[in-house]
Parts: structure tokens; C-alpha cells; sequence
């Protein structure tokens, strides 16, 4: 059985593209290739709910010149890819704030998930300009806001509030967390939903930019949901100098044309 909600954090693309000598926006460029795949194997597998995190709030202390690349990354994703999601049934859901995005690409945003919000296939949620911390901020805030004239709102307030006050508020939440780089580090991302989460670590490069017509990669999500369902503990260790994958886990190389 696979999980119902599976959540990726986009990590270790510029790392990635450092090692190849590359510039880091190589690396971001080429993770974006891989969503397709990713997309396409989670419907495969009949999961309802993807998450990516794709740009965190902390995010916006990186140079000015590698946030203005991701942005065009992002622009270019939606307006590029926007027919394809619509045709394959896939619904678009953004969370975050948006009063720190040009408003360009919030534009698009909010017409692809008003073309796509009767999709049933998969619910692709993007976190953008996204914080943990900030999302129980201004639920605790919205709940207070609720209940300021009522003296007893203590006793009013439930877990169930705080959840409906959450930018995720319509999404279950995550069965099973992916983080790409091997880091061992939650990056403020899902805080307060992640609380029963199952966690996977291991590398995820992007692909391989050389010539060659094939594109390798580890399919996480594939590996951590059978790992997950054998009931047995995962632990990648990482990348190779020379491209191999070393560490215990049993997950199968896959090789796709490009």
C-alpha cells in the first residue's frame, strides 16, 4: 500500500551542480526536469496528495541573483507546463505567501488553480515562499482574531482549529517526507502537519547532464513506499565520486530516455 500524501524537499540541486563544475542554477534547472518523471510515478501510483518544497522562506536570504534565477525557473514551469497539468488531470495547489512574489507569476498561479481545480488525478501542491513557523504564526493569529471577544476562547480552541487555520487546511497530512540532499534536516518545512510523518534521507540528483541520451536517477518515491510498506528502516548514505549510489538501501537504478 502506498501512501496517501508524499512530500519532497527540493534539496542539494546547487550541491549537485558544484560537484559537476557547473553553475548552481544548472542544478536547479535540471531538478525541475525531474518532476515530470516524479509526477508521472506518483500517479502511477495512485497518490493523491505531492508536495514540493520548492522555495522556503528562509529562501530569500540566498544571493539576490540565484533568487531571481529560481523565479524564472518558476515562471517559465508554470506557463510551459500549465496545458500539460490541466490535460492530465493534475490540480494545482500553491501555499505560502504570495505579497513577496512578483505578481507575474502569482497571476499565473492563481489561473492555473482556477483551470485546474476541478482535477481529481493527483493534488500537486507547491510550498512557495513557505515556513513552518510562519504557518502556525498567522493560524494562531487568524484563531485569535476568531475568538477575541469571546473570554472563554481557550476552551473553544482545539487541534482541529488550529489545523482548519493552516495553509493546509484542505490537505491531509504527509504519510511520508522525502529529503533529496542526504541532510538530516526538517528545514522548517510542515512543522506542525509532519508530527506522525515518516521520514525518508537519501541522495536524489537531479539527472545527469551529459550527452548521453539516458537520464538515471533513484525514484524516491518508489523506493521509500516500498521500504515503508516492507516495514523495514531505510538509510542512504550518498553519492559516489563517480555517480554510483552507496548505502543499504535496496532501491532500483532506473534508466529513462531523455
Amino acid at each position: 500500500m502506498y501512501p496517501h500524501h508524499v512530500a519532497i524537499i527540493m534539496d542539494g540541486n546547487g550541491r549537485w551542480a558544484k560537484n559537476k563544475g557547473l553553475p548552481r542554477i544548472a542544478g536547479h534547472k535540471a531538478g525541475v526536469k525531474v518532476l515530470k518523471n516524479i509526477i508521472n510515478k506518483s500517479c502511477e501510483l495512485n497518490i493523491k496528495f505531492l508536495t514540493l518544497y520548492a522555495f522556503s522562506s528562509e529562501n530569500w536570504n540566498r544571493p539576490k541573483s540565484e533568487i531571481n534565477d529560481l523565479m524564472n525557473i518558476l515562471s517559465s514551469y508554470l506557463k510551459t507546463n500549465a496545458k500539460n497539468l490541466i490535460d492530465n488531470d493534475v490540480k494545482l495547489i500553491v501555499i505560502g505567501r504570495r505579497d513577496r512574489i512578483k505578481k507575474s507569476i502569482i497571476n499565473n498561479i492563481n489561473l492555473l488553480e482556477e483551470r485546474s481545480k476541478n482535477n481529481k488525478k493527483i493534488n500537486l501542491v507547491i510550498a512557495l515562499d513557505y515556513g513552518g513557523r510562519e504557518d502556525i504564526r498567522q493560524a494562531v493569529l487568524s484563531l485569535i482574531n476568531k475568538y477575541k471577544e469571546n473570554i472563554d476562547y481557550k476552551k473553544q480552541i482545539t487541534l482541529k482549529d488550529i489545523d482548519n487555520h493552516l495553509m493546509t487546511k484542505n490537505i491531509p497530512d504527509p504519510d511520508l517526507i522525502i529529503r533529496t540532499s542526504g541532510e538530516y534536516r526538517i528545514s522548517n518545512f510542515l512543522l506542525w502537519q509532519s508530527a506522525y510523518s515518516e521520514y525518508y534521507r537519501g541522495w536524489y540528483p537531479p539527472v545527469y547532464l551529459e550527452e548521453s541520451p539516458d537520464v538515471r536517477y533513484i525514484d524516491p518515491v518508489v523506493c521509500a513506499s516500498e521500504t515503508r510498506t516492507a516495514g523495514t528502516a531505510i538509510n542512504v548514505d550518498g553519492v559516489n565520486g563517480d555517480d554510483s549510489y552507496a548505502g543499504t538501501s535496496s532501491c532500483p537504478m532506473k534508466t529513462l530516455s531523455a
